[in-house]
Parts: structure tokens; sequence; C-alpha cells
């Protein structure tokens, strides 16, 4: 019984430095209350429920591939055209809302843009009142907002490459 419980209690994260850690907690605070704070001076609806697993994969796992600009600007540009265009073709109809996160992770997984938290847009196109136009908007500047953030952000002691380099043949 011990061994086949095993697999879903040990962690397969690496122990890390009580200070990277909090420098983690703080860039997300920071992320977080910057974008909040645009929201409130543009009056743009920018604070979303996907952004915070964004600043977790970018400021808690930099390294990761999926917290790569790439991966966070292509992921969301994917996936906001996707749940635009299904929200504009079956108005009301949230049932195609699991059709379109599929069809998203599906795109992401092909053009190697993969960002989790990129699959959570086409609900929000589907659930908004907001006009399709202003989803476009409010998704680039809180993914420029974020990522310019985090450039400076782990650029700060303790130091960590971000974005991740090629690695060399």
């Amino acid at each position: 019984m011990r061994r086949h419980i095993v697999p879903f209690i040990v962690r397969h994260e690496p122990n890390g430095r009580a200070l990277s850690h909090l420098k983690s907690g703080i860039g997300a605070v920071i992320g977080i209350a910057g974008v909040g704070a645009l929201s409130s001076l543009t009056g743009l609806p920018l604070l979303i429920a996907p952004l915070g697993a964004t600043v977790v994969l970018l400021f808690g796992q930099p390294a990761s591939p999926l917290a790569q600009p790439i991966n966070i600007f292509g992921g969301y540009l994917l996936a906001t055209i996707i749940g635009v265009a299904v929200a504009l073709a079956f108005p009301g109809l949230l049932w195609v809302a699991a059709v379109a996160v599929g069809a998203a992770i599906a795109g992401m997984l092909v053009l190697r843009v993969t960002h989790p938290p990129a699959g959570a847009i086409p609900l929000v196109a589907l659930a908004s009142p907001a006009s399709s136009a202003s989803l476009f908007v409010t998704i680039l500047i809180s993914c420029v907002s974020l990522v310019a953030l985090a450039l400076v952000h782990h650029r700060l002691p303790p130091r960590v490459q971000y974005p991740r380099l090629l690695p060399q043949n």
C-alpha cells in the first residue's frame, strides 16, 4: 500500500533557498499590484485570474520553458484568438468552452508555446461581458507589464537568468 501512495506525496521540486523564495513572493506581489495599478489608471479590466498562475511561473519557476516570454505571449495570443473566435461564432453558448480550451491547448502544444494559465482564456472570453477587442488589449498590456517586471526582478540579487538562454551546441 505504501509504495502506491509514495509517488503522490514525494516532493519533486528541489530544495531552494529561503531568500530566493521570499524574492519570488515579493516579485509576484509587485507584479500583480503593478497590473492592478495599471487597471485603475486605464479603467481596463487587466486583473484576470490566469495572471495569478502566470506570476507563479514567472517569479517562482523562471527557468521553466512554460515561463519564457515566447510561451507567455504566444500562449496567451493563441488562446485569445481561439476564445474570441468561439465567443463570436457561438455567443451565449457556454458549452463550447470545452472545445475552445481543448483547441487552445492543442494549438499551444503544436506551436510549442505552451503556457498553462493561457488555457483559461477561452473561458474568460466566453464568460466575459467585455468586448473581444478589449480582451486582446487586456492580455497584451498585462503580459508586457509582467514580463518587463520579471526581466528587472530577476537581475536583482539573488540573480536568476531570465529569459532562459538557448543551450550551446
